[in-house]
């Protein structure tokens, strides 16, 4: 059994420790804890490792969040993973910072990066792990709050909950996403 795991955010220094890029972030402390590298690849940085029987492909799409369907479609193709096995890793403002949150299928809900997705996708039928950001912003202000770090009270709390996000992915892999959200979805 293969898995696509894509992680979103944008590429280059100065989003790599933006909200907007928790995909990224989680995607790289999960290939840290498997010992395994990205490498450039196609549209993306690839790697993949084993997990219970199972192949786990990880992917950094390097299309930029509003293009990431591109890259997701790509690699779907490529590596001949059904659409149920795809999970993509996201920000989400409209939960709580710190709250993680398994779909098995939904809307865009205004991200530009989902709405390419569906679009590439032909539909809203692919497992999202949305990650909560909050929405600790001005009207109108949401833009530059996806785009800036974390505050340093936030980026001390990551690595319990992306390491909380990494069950929920490797459950996705290996229990389903039925019961991954009922274990974890709180």
């Amino acid at each position: 059994m293969k898995y696509l795991i894509a992680g979103l955010g944008n590429i280059g220094p100065e989003y790599e420790l933006t909200r907007h890029n928790i995909g990224f972030l989680t995607l790289d402390r999960l290939a840290d804890q498997k010992d395994v590298k990205f490498e450039m690849s196609r549209l993306a940085y690839h790697t993949d490792f084993k997990f219970k029987g199972r192949t786990i492909h990880m992917i950094k799409p390097t299309t930029y969040m509003n293009l990431s369907g591109k890259a997701i479609r790509h690699w779907m193709t490529e590596l001949k993973i059904p659409i149920e096995n795809v999970l993509v890793i996201v920000d989400d403002i409209a939960i709580p910072f710190g709250k993680l949150r398994m779909r098995p299928k939904g809307s865009s809900a205004g991200h530009n990066g989902l709405k390419n997705i569906e679009q590439l996708l032909g539909g809203q039928n692919y497992a999202r792990l949305k990650f909560g950001v909050s929405d600790d912003f001005p009207k109108g202000r949401q833009v530059d709050y996806v785009l800036s770090p974390f505050t340093q009270k936030e980026f001390d709390e990551l690595p319990f909950i992306m390491d909380k996000a990494i069950d929920m992915i490797q459950g996705f892999c290996t229990i389903g996403v039925a019961r991954t959200m009922s274990q974890y979805n709180g």
